[in-house]
């Protein structure tokens, strides 16, 4: 297999699928300015040990993280990142299935790819951040994932789950509708409670929104 049909093992790829309103992070600008994040507009591109070859530079951009902005259509774009048949037939997977990631942000057989912002939900935004810390905090050492075996098997429960509620509209895997215990999942996973209210009866009456999971600081 070619160096470059896999993503190289020093590089994290975040695709962001869904159109989802941008907001900045702390220090989003200043970082810009001390060009630690590298802005770049380009059609093709391709990799190599030193990073990124990108249309318009002559010589590659190193990187440790690069991010894509894959907008609409974004099946296609991912299938793209991959010169190699394999990676390109089992990135989304068929038409038939839904797309198989793992906790809706990680692919099992390749987990140096994360995608987000591909599952709708009722509040795209925040739910967009929560599956952000979720990937830093992965990134940071703060837990494992399980074996390729059972992230393929809690793929496959997500997918009967969806082709049973969903019908023909599976293959978005809106999490909407289990949003709370999607939540849930993340936050279990970086060690944080995910009852995030304060006191019993807030628990069981209050609803849950963006503003429960400010404070959210993974273990």
């Amino acid at each position: 297999m070619r160096k470059h049909d896999m993503v190289p093992d020093h590089s994290f790829f975040e695709g962001l699928v869904a159109c989802v309103a941008a907001i900045a992070p702390k220090d989003h600008y200043k970082n810009l300015e001390e060009g630690s994040i590298v802005l770049k507009k380009s059609k093709t591109f391709s990799f190599c040990e030193e990073g990124v070859h990108v249309e318009g530079e002559c010589t590659p951009i190193k990187s440790d993280i690069v991010i894509f902005g894959t907008g609409f259509k974004g099946d296609q774009k991912i299938k793209d990142i991959f010169t190699s048949e394999y990676f390109q037939s089992i990135a989304v997977g068929s038409t038939s299935m839904t797309v198989p990631l793992y906790r809706e942000c990680i692919h099992p057989k390749i987990p140096q790819l994360a995608v987000i912002g591909y599952s709708e939900s009722l509040t795209n935004i925040y739910t967009a951040e929560l599956m952000a810390k979720w990937i830093s905090h992965f990134m940071d050492g703060g837990f494992r994932l399980p074996s390729v075996r059972e992230m393929e098997r809690d793929v496959l429960e997500w997918e009967k789950f969806m082709k049973r509620y969903s019908r023909d509209y599976f293959r978005r895997s809106c999490i909407g509708i289990v949003n709370i215990w999607y939540n849930d999942q993340l936050c279990q996973d970086m060690g944080c409670n995910p009852r995030r209210k304060k006191g019993f009866f807030s628990e069981l009456f209050e609803p849950y929104g963006p503003c429960d999971y400010l404070n959210l600081h993974p273990k």
